[in-house]
């Protein structure tokens, strides 16, 4: 589990610059406790969600940066998402926990929570229920509005990929097997 919080840690300034912890604390101050109540609820009753949570993150990131494209549904405007990809359909998970979440938030405080924030937070929670990993996570990202099948095949590492090939991916994003995340 470590690899994959110090992964999410240097996939974030991927998806916005202006980040920081505690982002809502004047505009929905119960944001990240409303996600981690949520994430909590969930897993309790399936704990497989939390992993899925944690590659859902993973999945939204490594493709146009933490936008939460990945929760695109197909529309006119949009007919083939990332959501329909070989790597996400229909073997990605979790998406019923964003759901509530967000029904959550936006009972609380509408409009104010992006999904790619509530994505963000509910990989850091199931990581947290899951191995009692903690980081801090800097929210104020935006929600993206493309999302293209082909760019999960293009972007994503593969199953099946040997180390060459997953280094290879990963410096395609500016990580190198020597990053580590910084405090």
């Amino acid at each position: 589990m470590p690899i994959f919080a110090t992964a999410f840690q240097l996939l974030l300034p991927l998806s916005e610059a202006s980040l920081k912890v505690g982002f809502y604390k004047k505009t929905c101050p119960r944001a990240e406790s409303i996600v981690k109540s949520t994430v909590r609820s969930f897993v309790r009753k399936n704990s497989g969600l939390g992993a899925g949570l944690i590659r859902m993150f993973f999945h939204d990131c490594f493709v146009r940066g933490c936008d939460a494209s990945v929760l695109l549904d197909p529309s006119p405007a949009n007919p083939d998402p990332e959501k329909n990809s070989i790597p996400n359909n229909p073997s990605l998970r979790g998406y019923e926990v964003i759901d509530a979440a967000k029904a959550a938030l936006e009972k609380e405080c509408p409009g104010v929570v992006s999904c790619a924030d509530i994505i963000a937070l509910a990989a850091r929670d199931a990581s947290f229920l899951l191995g009692k990993i903690s980081y801090k996570i800097p929210t104020g990202r935006r929600d993206g509005k493309v999302s293209i099948n082909a760019e999960a095949l293009q972007f994503l590492p593969a199953p099946f990929f040997n180390l060459s090939q997953l280094e290879a991916s990963y410096a395609i994003k500016g990580i190198s097997l020597a990053d580590q995340p910084s405090d």
